[in-house]
Parts: structure tokens; C-alpha cells; sequence
């Protein structure tokens, strides 16, 4: 079974957890630092079919401690929704250049995203709780 038919299998409650590939592949915003050019292409070519489900334990970039319950997380899907200041200065840090692998991607095929991902694009979105339970022992 391909990825792409794992996923359409998958129940429609739970496809609302994921998120497309295909954007973050083709825009040349994912990235796996330190893998020569080539090897990375090859991997994106891949990848590029593939949906995640991402749930973050630490937001870092406002406390040096983890509070909070995991957030479910999504990818960028289009152009504009990351900073450009963001991008720079990853790239900076990492000595890449986003629009290079953008460029260098162009020939990988964008597939359709699959119907059911990407579900916060409609507006809204499912995240995590914290409910309290009585449990038996």
C-alpha cells in the first residue's frame, strides 16, 4: 500500500491530524541540513507523497521550561504564511538558501493533496485538552 493510499484509508476523524508534505518539500522550506544536495532531492522526491502529524511538547520560543499540554501543529501550505525575516534567518543559521532548494525541487512532481489533510485551512482546527478523569485502580 502506497503512503498516499495509507492515508486516504485512514478515518476521516483522524486525517484532521495531519498535514501535507507537499508545500514544505516543494517551497524548499524543509530542509535536512548537513545531507549533500543530491541525496536530499532524492529523499524529498519521496517525501513529497508523505503527510505528518506533528504535536509539539515545548513551545521554546516563549518559555525556557515546557508548560502546557501538546499542541497538534500543521505545516505551511502556501507562500506568505511563514515570515520572511523567519525564513532568512533560518537559512542564515543553517547556511542554506530557501529559494535554492526551491529551484533545485522544481522538478519534483507537486502530487494533489489528498482530501481530508490539511484541515485547518478550513478555519478550524482540533487541539489538545486537559480533562480530569476518575480512574479505576
Amino acid at each position: 500500500m502506497s503512503r498516499q493510499e495509507r492515508f486516504r484509508a485512514l478515518p476521516e476523524d483522524e486525517k484532521r491530524l495531519w498535514h501535507s508534505h507537499h508545500y514544505e518539500v516543494k517551497s524548499g522550506s524543509l530542509t535536512a541540513p548537513g545531507i549533500p544536495d543530491l541525496a536530499e532531492h532524492a529523499y524529498f522526491e519521496d517525501l513529497v507523497t508523505t503527510y505528518g502529524k506533528t504535536f509539539h511538547t515545548w513551545q521554546y520560543d516563549r518559555d525556557d521550561f515546557p508548560y502546557g499540554i501538546p499542541q497538534l501543529m500543521m505545516g505551511f501550505t502556501e507562500d506568505g504564511q511563514a515570515s520572511d525575516e523567519m525564513i532568512r534567518a533560518r537559512d542564515d543559521r543553517l547556511g542554506i538558501s530557501t529559494s535554492g532548494k526551491r529551484a533545485n525541487r522544481a522538478d519534483i512532481p507537486m502530487p494533489e493533496v489528498a482530501p481530508g489533510a490539511n484541515a485547518w485551512e478550513s478555519g478550524r482546527t482540533v487541539q489538545t485538552r486537559i480533562e480530569e478523569r476518575d480512574f479505576a485502580r
